[in-house]
């Protein structure tokens, strides 16, 4: 059984488009609030990872982090076990070194990595490589970093990252409300933990640049988080008046920014790719690698948890609000309802939609793409005739 509810209006004629027509034209229809706790499922799965990575293996600290030294030294004649074995000769564990095998423009070198070893030490082995490599020993490039100047950095990172995170919550708690800057920062939280979490799972070395890196995607996770509620904040004004449960006000503003979102993930994306792969990749610039890799991680995680983390943690808040909490659980627009919604339609036809439905036992229910808003079309009931005044003689 159909049943119009407006044939005043005429139905919208618009031909439906494919799903990437319709996802490029931002008229989808999906039920993220629905699908809530799969994100967030998915999300607790991906820090339960993270936490036991860091607390089995830890992350792999860079030289900077440390301290120790550091040789360089040409690879053409010498392989990563020849270099072990030279260092357990000099009376240093060439098990517990950190040796990497780095391409760049002038050819392959080895960076050769151990703890703390006094100066004469260093000459020593400087010499050793030398002779190995078959290299003049000027040529082999010896580095020294106190770990007093890792933990230096450390806590300037960390303490970055704390004012930074005191000024976002307050600027996002004026320009739009306190919810949503809560929201925002267990999001840009979950970033770092994730991205952090990577590096620990593969054992990517963390630098200085990776440190810069990670403060960099904060700035984007933000920037694509405030794009998604700044349209929840547009529509929650729209939705004012009616009785519409806040997963509809969430379903529209999702569905009408997603292709914005991941327009705006792509065109970020895109060059930092061009980074890793080209730069350190293929030309060999390695010091490209440490900062790329690390934004590359936090774009992607910035992008997901726009969509997956922060908006269904905002609608959980607002749900306690008393203008949400008598219509949390209740039945909010799937579907054509849905659609309806995201293009503009208004909120009084939905529910004069399910109200019919209700009355007639259920059945499909046709609503118009465009309904006008006029007092007549949100009362509940006809209005009364006026009552015809008497004629005075």
């Amino acid at each position: 059984m159909t049943i119009d509810v407006n044939t005043d209006v005429i139905p919208n004629v618009r031909p439906r488009r494919g799903l990437g027509g319709r996802l490029y034209h931002g008229e989808t229809a999906i039920d993220f609030y629905g699908r809530r706790w799969w994100g967030l499922g998915f999300s607790a799965l991906l820090l339960i990872i993270t936490v036991a990575s860091l607390l089995i293996q830890g992350l792999n600290l860079g030289l900077d982090f440390e301290g120790g030294v550091a040789w360089e030294v040409s690879a053409t004649n010498l392989n990563v076990d020849d270099a072990r074995a030279l260092l357990d000769e000099h009376g240093i564990n060439g098990t517990d070194a950190k040796i990497q095998e780095r391409t760049s423009a002038t050819g392959s070198v080895l960076l050769i990595q151990v703890g703390d070893q006094s100066v004469a030490k260093r000459q020593e082995v400087k010499e050793a490589l030398a002779t190995a490599a078959k290299v003049d020993a000027e040529s082999v490039s010896v580095n020294s970093v106190s770990s007093t100047w890792g933990r230096s950095i450390t806590e300037k990172a960390i303490r970055a990252l704390v004012i930074f995170l005191v000024l976002v919550a307050l600027f996002i708690a004026w320009r739009l409300e306190w919810r949503m800057a809560l929201a925002a920062i267990i999001a840009m939280l979950h970033d770092v933990l994730i991205s952090v979490g990577v590096y620990s799972l593969l054992q990517f070395e963390v630098t200085p640049a990776t440190v810069v890196a990670f403060l960099t995607i904060l700035g984007f996770s933000l920037y694509d988080t405030i794009v998604v509620f700044d349209k929840v904040l547009e529509n929650t004004e729209r939705f004012t008046g009616t009785r519409s449960p806040y997963a509809d006000v969430i379903n529209v503003s999702m569905n009408q920014v997603l292709m914005r979102s991941i327009n705006t993930s792509i065109a970020a994306v895109l060059p930092v790719l061009s980074l890793l792969v080209l730069g350190a990749g293929i030309l060999g610039a390695v010091t490209l690698k440490d900062f790329s890799l690390a934004l590359l991680v936090g774009l992607i995680t910035g992008s997901y948890s726009s969509i997956f983390v922060a908006t269904p943690l905002l609608a959980m808040f607002k749900e306690r609000e008393p203008r949400y909490r008598n219509l949390r659980g209740a039945a909010h627009a799937t579907g054509a309802e849905l659609e309806h919604l995201v293009l503009g339609g208004s909120p009084a036809a939905r529910h004069q939609a399910a109200r019919h439905r209700a009355e007639s036992g259920g059945g499909e229910v046709l609503i118009p793409a465009s309904t006008p808003s006029t007092p007549e079309s949100v009362l509940t009931h006809p209005p009364r005739p006026r009552k015809k005044k008497r004629r005075t003689s």
